[in-house]
């Protein structure tokens, strides 16, 4: 599964990243990443981690395919680096918001 994923992964972004940057460069430079996702995957790591952890790698990935890349990358390349961090974050204070008010006690009204 992580394999496909791996070769998906590198073929999409050979697409959309410039011709200088082939999909064995890209390959290389996320490959570190998805050996480390699929062993995470493997020893069953909680949700919450594992989506952390692939959000981290998924921008560390991106850094390397910036340092890879013989010319300078679109900026939306560089901005979807960014958005599983940001998406994940995200949920993640959302979370926390949620839990906080269901701990709150609900304020008390005062009849005179």
């Amino acid at each position: 599964m992580f394999a496909a994923l791996w070769l998906l992964a590198s073929m999409m972004l050979d697409a959309v990243t410039p011709k200088e940057l082939t999909a064995i460069m890209i390959a290389v430079a996320i490959g570190p990443a998805i050996v480390i996702t699929a062993v995470f995957y493997y020893l069953r790591c909680p949700r919450t981690d594992f989506a952390v952890m692939f959000a981290a790698l998924w921008l560390i990935s991106d850094i390397a395919i910036a340092f890879v890349s013989p010319r300078q990358l679109p900026h939306f390349l560089i901005v979807l680096g960014f958005m599983p961090a940001l998406l994940i974050g995200s949920v993640l204070h959302w979370q926390r918001l949620q839990r906080r008010e269901q701990r709150l006690p609900a304020p008390s009204v005062k009849r005179g």
